[in-house]
């Protein structure tokens, strides 16, 4: 199991310096992850460093609230796209979806997808804010405007992954749409134990222990481990 090439490095916090967005980089790059993550004025900075490792560049569009108009988000994505973005991770409006206006979600997605111009597209839904049928009709929006991805958390709400949106999550979309756990994502325990419930792709900063401690592993060794909560991370 390729455990690097399921995780998206996240370089997303908003003190980070170009410095730390730059260190960030090459810790993706000699980790060979499946891609960085990081803030749209730093699609530049990440191509540059990462050019010919392999790994992609993400970054957000409507980060992290969801709530800006979609033609700011349509024209924020292909300004990413220009840059060299490879993926694009899009914060749903959650108010609206949240309102029953399902047409309005659907459509603000569909337009980011068309803008992505290819590019893969995971779509936020920030479960700590939903229920779970609101979770359920957010992901089925998604996967019905064409999105890649549905995606737990931007990470900055008051909660992340749980194993149950997992479960929820993979079970609401049809099996070519992914599940991507980002927010609490810091033991490898933790990610395989997402990773069986469905999840695929995960939004991380300990990315260097994580795999740190999946190398260990691999060598015979067993270093101790915390216990996955049951109810979320």
């Amino acid at each position: 199991m390729n455990i690097a090439k399921m995780i998206d490095h996240s370089l997303l916090r908003p003190e980070l310096t170009t410095d730390d967005v730059r260190r960030g980089c090459e810790i993706a790059g000699s980790r060979q992850v499946a891609s960085v993550c990081v803030r749209p004025s730093d699609v530049g900075i990440a191509k540059a460093e990462l050019s010919g490792t392999g790994v992609l560049v993400g970054t957000v569009a409507g980060f992290p609230h969801g709530d800006t108009r979609t033609t700011i988000k349509v024209a924020e994505t292909r300004e990413l796209v220009e840059a060299g973005a490879d993926e694009v991770d899009m914060v749903l409006h959650i108010g609206r979806l949240r309102s029953g206006d399902t047409a309005y979600v659907h459509d603000d997605i569909a337009a980011v997808v068309a803008a992505a111009q290819g590019r893969i597209v995971k779509v936020i839904l920030e479960n700590a804010y939903l229920t779970d049928d609101e979770k359920i009709t957010g992901c089925r929006l998604a996967e019905q405007a064409g999105a890649h991805f549905v995606k737990t958390s931007t990470g900055f709400a008051p909660g992340g992954a749980t194993l149950a949106d997992i479960r929820l999550m993979r079970a609401a979309v049809s099996p070519p749409i992914k599940v991507k756990a980002a927010g609490g994502v810091r033991t490898l325990d933790t990610l395989l134990t997402l990773h069986e419930a469905g999840a695929t792709r995960f939004g991380a900063t300990a990315t260097e222990a994580i795999l740190d401690d999946h190398a260990a592993r691999e060598r015979g060794e067993h270093p101790t481990t915390a216990e996955v909560p049951a109810g979320g991370y």
